[in-house]
């Protein structure tokens, strides 16, 4: 075990991708421990590619690059104006709005921040926000992008732990929208204490209906993914296809900003972004292999069960890790090491695979906004020109409603669980 996790950290340290990190490790284990049995490495990497949800990652990664790019974002924008544009911090609060309905349609936290980022953050500057806050803003209410349904990181988890997609995105519904309210509190708070501007808009019935037919289509997206998965309409790999089609209909003929000379890009950004996704699943998998064979998974069920305390502080102080991990592993990655390592462990206390999946992505989702690391971060300072210590700063505020989540999930199963249970008998 030391060959193993020392050899495995002393490469993350040097900065090898944790892809080839995990292989070099896995490797030195059978060339010093198990020599007899180097034959089997082919099979065993073979076999860690051998999974039908695998299918339908590409698919749901392509889908949110295709609504990205549709047009989807300017009138999200301009629907969550219709509730909160006249509010003193209106385009603050529109902006975690956007932020919980784009992460549901996409999937994906980095692009919730590179798509709502480049819209709303030179427009909150214009019209009075420091540029830190309106940076800050987006950074944190695009970590909702990932837990909220249908969520990408959920797939690669479900990938991982073999727990139903469905169920999984389900279990990231009240959680993702419990941050959203959350940071709204707290961006109205602020609003107030640090006299935000306030936006002038007055909205007709006939504006009201332009601004809401407009969005329609990009609102109907989750429910038309996640509501054919739920209802047993389609599998997930079948919902994603439906969903990359839905999106290219809408983005193509509806919204007309989508044009037939991006598709290559985007389906070429699709496919590496998978592959990336894919060779780390695979040797993750090997790697799995080896500490069942020696039985780590069941040391760690000792230990923790040796602790004798409640799953709910056991699952705090994972949610510890989670943080400090995210600091340095991007959350796929992270997904495929912690989640064969962690999960029957947490499994043999009685910790539902939904439960802890969830915990995980709502940890890792903070991972995304904090240094050195977080991809939110980095996105949104190119975007702004700004120095990421400057964007961290302005966004704690907000990312307390993460860590008021994270304490909440772990000690309430039902906010996970109870979609899930009610919507699949």
């Amino acid at each position: 075990m030391i060959l193993l996790f020392g050899s495995l950290a002393g490469l993350l340290v040097l900065g090898v991708p944790i892809c080839y990190s995990l292989a070099v490790s896995a490797v030195l284990y059978f060339l010093v421990y198990q020599p007899n049995l180097v034959g089997i490495l082919p099979l065993r990497t073979f076999a860690g590619t051998d999974s039908f949800a695998m299918i339908g990652l590409p698919l749901f990664v392509l889908m949110g690059l295709l609504m990205n790019r549709g047009g989807i974002t300017r009138r999200i924008i301009d629907f969550g104006m219709i509730f909160v544009g006249r509010m003193r911090g209106g385009l603050a609060i529109v902006n975690v709005i956007a932020s919980m309905i784009f992460g549901g349609i996409s999937g994906s936290s980095v692009s919730d921040t590179a798509s709502i980022g480049a819209i709303l953050i030179p427009e909150m500057t214009e019209k009075g926000y420091k540029k830190t806050t309106a940076t800050g803003i987006t950074v944190a209410s695009s970590t909702m992008g990932m837990i909220i349904p249908p969520s990408i990181p959920m797939v690669i988890f479900g990938v991982a732990s073999g727990a139903s997609i469905g169920k999984l995105f389900w279990a990231g519904a009240i959680p993702g929208i419990l941050i959203g309210l959350i940071m709204i509190v707290i961006a109205a708070v602020l609003a107030y204490r640090n006299k935000w501007p306030m936006e002038r808009i007055t909205l007709t019935a006939g504006e009201l209906a332009r601004r809401t037919g407009s969005a329609l289509p990009a609102l109907l997206m989750p429910v038309a993914v996640v509501g054919t998965i739920t209802f047993g309409i389609a599998t997930p790999t079948e919902a994603a296809g439906m969903g990359v089609l839905y999106a290219f209909i809408i983005g193509f003929f509806v919204y007309r900003e989508l044009k037939l000379k991006m598709l290559p890009r985007l389906i070429k950004q699709s496919i590496l972004i998978s592959a990336t996704i894919m060779i780390i699943t695979t040797f993750s998998r090997l790697y799995t292999w080896i500490l069942v064979k020696e039985h780590v998974p069941a040391m760690i069920t000792d230990f923790l069960t040796s602790l004798s305390v409640p799953n709910y502080v056991v699952l705090l102080m994972f949610s510890a890790l989670l943080f400090f991990v995210g600091d340095f592993i991007d959350v796929g990655p992270a997904i495929l090491l912690l989640t064969p390592i962690l999960l029957p462990a947490f499994q043999g206390m009685g910790i539902s695979a939904i439960q802890f999946g969830t915990v995980l992505i709502v940890g890792l989702a903070v991972g995304l906004a904090t240094p050195p690391v977080g991809q939110c971060l980095n996105v949104a300072n190119k975007i702004a020109g700004l120095e990421l210590t400057e964007t961290f700063t302005a966004a704690l505020p907000f990312l307390v409603a993460n860590f008021i989540v994270m304490i909440l999930v772990s000690v309430l199963p039902f906010l996970s669980e109870w979609l899930p249970r009610l919507l699949f008998r």
